[in-house]
C-alpha cells in the first residue's frame, strides 16, 4: 500500500501515534483498531530503547510527567519487548494498515529491519542520524522524511544520498512546534519543495486541526502525517499537537473528495443534455402579461422573465421590441421565435 504515494491518485495518510499509548500495550492495539475505522492508510509509531539513545542526564524541556523523574525514565516507560513490537506489526497488518515506526537507536532499526517494515520514516531530528538513514537507505525501502529542522543544503545532501541508491522517497513539509499555530505553517514550500526537488512532498502537521492537511491536499501534496489521540483529554506531551480520531477520518474523507475536485476536468465550451435539461428547468424566458391579439407590437411591460425557459430568452427581449405578434397569446403563455414576425 506504501507504493499509492508515488501512483499520484489519493494521499497517503498517516496516523502517528508517538508516544500517546504512555507505554500502555492496550492502548497501543487500541490505536490500531480505532485507526483502522477511519480509512487511514498506515499507523505509525516510534521505537525507543532508552539505553540506546538516553541517560539518565537527559532532563525534560519541559516538565510534564508526573511518574517520571528524567527523560531516561520516561523512555524506558515507552518500551515494548520486540514480541510486543511483532504483535503490533501483524495487528495492524491484519487491519489494513501499513505499519510504520521511526526507529532511534541502531537496535530500533535492527528490530524493525527484522519485523520487515515497508518503509522508513526520519523525524525532523532523525535526519541528521548518518547512521541510520544510510542503513535504511541500503534496504533499499522507501525513505519519508520530515524537513522541520532543515535547511536547502540539509536536503540537498540527504536527496542526494537517497537518489544515488535509487530509493523511492518523500519528504514533508513540517513544522517542529506543538502544537503549531497558522503563522508558522508556510503551506507554500509544498509547491517549493515539489519544484526544486521534483519528487513526491506531503505535510507532516502538528497542528491539532484539520486544515493544513487539507489545504496541503489542494497544493499537491502526496502524503499527509498527523498525531492522533483518542481524546484531546488524554496524558501525554504529544496529545495537543494531535488530532482526535473523529478529525482523522475527517482528514481522509476529506483528502479524497479534494483529490477527486482535483482531477476533474470540465469544459464550459460544451454542456451535456443534464445540463441543457437544467438550464431549462432554472433559467427564464418571456411569459405574457395580459392577453394579445396577432398584430400587436411588441411593447416594454407586455413580457415578464419566468421560469422555465421554454420559449424566447428572457435576454433577448431588448431585440424583439418593435416587432410584430403573428398569432394571439394569452396570459402566461410564453413568446416563443415562431410567435413573431422575424
Amino acid at each position: 500500500m506504501i507504493n499509492k504515494i508515488w501512483k499520484q491518485n489519493e494521499p497517503y495518510v498517516i496516523a502517528e501515534v508517538s508516544q500517546n499509548h504512555d507505554g500502555s500495550l492496550g492502548q497501543a492495539h487500541a490505536f490500531i483498531d480505532a485507526v483502522a475505522t477511519t480509512g487511514a492508510d498506515a499507523i505509525k509509531f516510534q521505537t525507543h530503547f532508552a539505553d540506546e539513545e538516553s541517560t539518565q542526564y537527559e532532563q525534560f524541556r519541559v516538565k510534564f510527567s508526573y511518574e517520571d523523574s528524567t527523560r531516561y525514565d520516561y523512555w524506558k516507560r515507552m518500551e515494548f519487548t520486540e514480541q510486543q513490537w511483532i504483535g503490533l506489526f501483524k495487528h495492524a497488518n491484519s487491519v489494513g494498515l501499513d505499519f510504520l515506526s521511526s526507529p532511534f537507536s541502531n537496535k530500533a532499526f535492527l528490530m524493525l529491519d527484522r519485523m520487515g517494515v515497508c518503509a522508513w520514516k526520519f523525524g525532523a531530528g532523525e535526519v541528521f542520524n548518518d547512521e541510520l538513514l544510510g542503513k535504511a537507505i541500503q534496504t533499499k525501502k522507501p525513505i519519508l522524511f520530515s524537513t522541520g529542522l532543515c535547511t536547502y543544503d540539509d536536503i540537498d545532501r540527504i536527496v542526494e544520498k537517497i537518489r544515488k541508491n535509487g530509493n523511492h522517497f518523500l519528504m514533508f513539509q513540517c513544522v517542529t512546534a506543538y502544537p503549531s499555530t497558522p503563522d508558522s505553517i508556510d503551506i507554500s514550500l509544498i509547491h517549493q519543495l515539489k519544484e526544486k526537488y521534483n519528487c513526491s512532498v506531503g505535510i507532516s502537521d502538528h497542528s491539532s486541526t484539520i486544515y493544513p492537511s487539507l489545504a496541503a491536499v489542494t497544493l499537491g501534496a502526496s502524503a499527509i502525517e498527523v498525531h492522533v489521540t483518542m481524546s484531546p483529554y488524554m496524558f501525554g506531551p504529544d496529545v495537543k499537537a494531535s488530532v482526535t480520531i473523529d478529525q482523522l477520518k475527517q482528514i481522509v474523507e476529506g483528502s479524497k473528495f479534494i483529490s477527486k475536485m482535483l482531477a476533474t476536468k470540465i469544459d464550459l465550451s460544451k454542456r451535456t443534455k443534464e445540463k441543457e435539461d437544467l438550464k431549462t428547468l432554472f433559467s427564464k424566458s418571456l411569459f405574457a402579461n395580459d392577453t394579445y391579439a396577432a398584430g400587436t407590437l411588441i411593447e416594454r411591460g407586455m413580457f415578464s422573465s419566468k421560469k422555465p425557459n421554454i420559449g424566447i430568452d428572457a435576454s433577448l427581449l431588448p431585440t424583439i421590441i418593435g416587432k410584430s405578434l403573428k398569432k394571439d397569446l394569452k396570459t402566461n403563455e410564453p413568446l416563443r421565435w415562431e410567435d413573431i414576425e422575424t
